[in-house]
């Protein structure tokens, strides 16, 4: 019996010696007040392997800190120290939420039920990511859930164009390393959406230089090429022989400039490939590593494609955490998503959405490290 009290002191001793693992929790404070003194709740997730941190206004995914293979953390998520610098930003979208339809509407223009409507252009002779004012410049209603926050936003008939009155839901929840976005939305007239998040990532961290030396891999055998205005032709084309096959890790930059009229029309990557997984069930989309930090994202969705775009459009013209200018290739976006300019292409996965019917996507995010 004596023995035995001896090992289970031991025992004793060891499990308090060891540290014990950060709970989750999730904790809320006050970003800033818009220009109307509307105050911005801004929620931190914490889950003892990463820090996570999403916002009310425009349900931005601020940031993300995730550890490299030594264990230090760095944030991965390009974004702004206040709110101030979103509420000013009307051009990169950095880590917003957009809608009501992501991505680009040929001419603005779509047709349910024989009518035609219109949204305003805001991208050349195209809507991009809902027109001029997108859900990513609202603030959206918020609560706590567990793991993590749900973010809420009714959109009225006819805001931006589109018909109906849409509400829509974001929840991001926070599990170990792993962040995941569930989207759900519901209309009482017939629409069409296209949600999805628009962060950019950098694995170096959000204020070390560009992606371009980072790999990327795609679960994808084929892709949409687009016009002179990035419009899809509505070609599903194979990317194999093209600088878009990532079908085996392919570092960003090294054929980023190739003599390919595709990345000469976008100035880089900034095209929609076609997931080989099943629409509505999750899926491969990208797996995203550093080289030199060992950091690693994986993105699995249950959309049919994901928005691969470099950063193309970024020219120093804002000015973001640490005093960064974030230039062109600063960061990378996977914007998990129907197709661009769906509504007018009969024969891509449909975006409408009917009144009784609810529309439910989910993306994760998990960051891990590689040797």
């Amino acid at each position: 019996m004596k023995r035995v009290a001896q090992v289970l002191a031991f025992i004793m001793a060891v499990a308090m010696a060891i540290p014990a693992v950060a709970k989750g929790e999730t904790k809320m404070s006050i970003f800033g007040k818009t220009a109307d003194g509307v105050p911005v709740p801004i929620y931190t997730l914490t889950s003892g392997q990463i820090e996570v941190r999403v916002m009310a206004y425009g349900a931005h995914l601020v940031s993300v800190k995730a550890p490299d293979r030594t264990g230090k953390l760095a944030d991965v998520v390009l974004g702004y120290d206040s709110l101030q610098g979103y509420l000013a930003d009307n051009k990169t979208y950095l880590g917003g939420i957009v809608g009501r339809y992501g991505n680009r509407i040929a001419g603005g223009k779509f047709t349910i039920d024989g009518k035609t409507y219109q949204i305003p252009l805001n991208d050349g002779p195209n809507a991009l990511h809902g027109g001029p004012k997108g859900f990513n410049q609202y603030v959206w209603q918020s609560k706590e859930i567990p793991d993590g926050v749900e973010f809420t936003l009714v959109s009225p008939d006819g805001d931006m164009g589109f018909p109906g009155a849409l509400t829509s839901t974001v929840r991001y929840t926070l599990k170990g390393s792993s962040l995941r976005i569930d989207y759900t939305a519901t209309t009482d007239k017939a629409t069409v959406l296209n949600l999805t998040n628009h962060a950019y990532f950098n694995l170096h961290g959000d204020d070390q230089g560009n992606i371009l030396d980072q790999k990327m891999e795609i679960a994808a055998d084929r892709f949409t090429p687009v016009d002179k205005t990035l419009i899809p032709t509505s070609e599903l084309a194979p990317v194999a022989g093209t600088p878009l096959d990532f079908t085996k890790p392919e570092v960003i930059g090294a054929r980023i400039g190739a003599d390919n009229q595709q990345l000469k029309i976008a100035g880089g990557y900034d095209h929609n490939w076609v997931l080989n997984g099943k629409i509505g069930t999750l899926h491969l989309a990208a797996i995203v590593t550093d080289p030199v930090s060992g950091r690693k994202l994986t993105v699995e969705t249950t959309e049919p494609g994901v928005q691969f775009y470099s950063g193309n459009f970024l020219d120093g013209s804002f000015t973001g955490r640490h005093g960064v200018k974030y230039e062109k290739h600063s960061g990378l976006c996977l914007e998990t998503q129907h197709f661009p300019d769906s509504p007018n292409h009969p024969d891509f996965p449909s975006t409408l959405l009917r009144p009784g019917e609810t529309m439910h996507s989910t993306t994760t995010l998990t960051f891990g490290v590689v040797k």
